[in-house]
């Protein structure tokens, strides 16, 4: 059995949990309290993040090693091309999504309006959401246009770097903080990523305090 140590509005955790369903892969599911870490939640993970993949006699962590590793251990269906140069490309999104993103929207957004209140870190800080409020505008119309030139994010298949991006989307939708009226295509992009069997387990989280919102779960918005 493989086993994934998460936190269900982690976006990176979110990302391997795609890539594990979308390769039909058996996962069992152990929610970390990462920011309250016990000595063997460190000596699986000394930098105390998730998510964290136990898989036979091996312990991986990092979400976008953890995900080329899987790829290219189970490799059907393939969430890397074999061209060198959409390789890349698919890495240049993951990055602009768990970096650039993650730093200017999701740690604004999510982590000040959730994470503080789960972890009684004191309450959200104006200023921040106020910003990663202003961000994810740019965001959403940078998405729009590329997905104006490509079928997909990366290119014309689907790859990891869509379901990176849907991993902080899901994450942000799970709070009413994505205008999915700011752009049609983006929409119509995410809601075929949304209505695929893979993403089933992400529309059926539940974290304690904070229901998610009607649409959430709806396949059709």
């Amino acid at each position: 059995m493989i086993r994934l140590y998460h936190f269900p509005l982690s976006p990176f955790c979110r990302k391997v949990r795609l890539t594990l369903a979308e390769k039909k892969l058996e996962v069992e599911l152990v929610e970390e309290r990462y920011w309250e870490p016990s000595p063997d939640f460190l000596r699986r993970n000394p930098a105390g993040k998730v998510p964290i993949l136990k898989l036979e006699q091996k312990t991986l962590s990092e979400s976008q090693a953890i995900c080329e590793y899987l790829d290219e251990t189970f490799p059907t269906p393939a969430l890397m091309p074999r061209d060198p140069e959409l390789r890349y490309e698919v890495r240049r999104i993951c990055a602009w999504f768990d970096d650039k993103f993650h730093d200017e929207v999701t740690s604004k957004l999510l982590y000040e309006r959730v994470n503080k209140k789960v972890m009684k870190q004191g309450y959200p800080d104006s200023k921040n959401v106020k910003f990663g409020a202003g961000r994810i505008k740019f965001h959403l119309d940078y998405m729009a246009w590329i997905l104006d030139q490509r079928r997909w994010l990366a290119g014309d298949i689907m790859t990891l770097a869509d379901f990176t991006a849907a991993a902080h989307l899901s994450c942000l939708d799970y709070i009413s903080d994505v205008d999915w009226n700011r752009s049609a295509t983006v929409k119509d992009w995410y809601a075929k990523i949304k209505s695929r069997p893979s993403f089933r387990t992400l529309l059926a989280d539940q974290v304690p305090g904070f229901p998610p919102p009607a649409h959430y779960a709806d396949l059709d918005f």
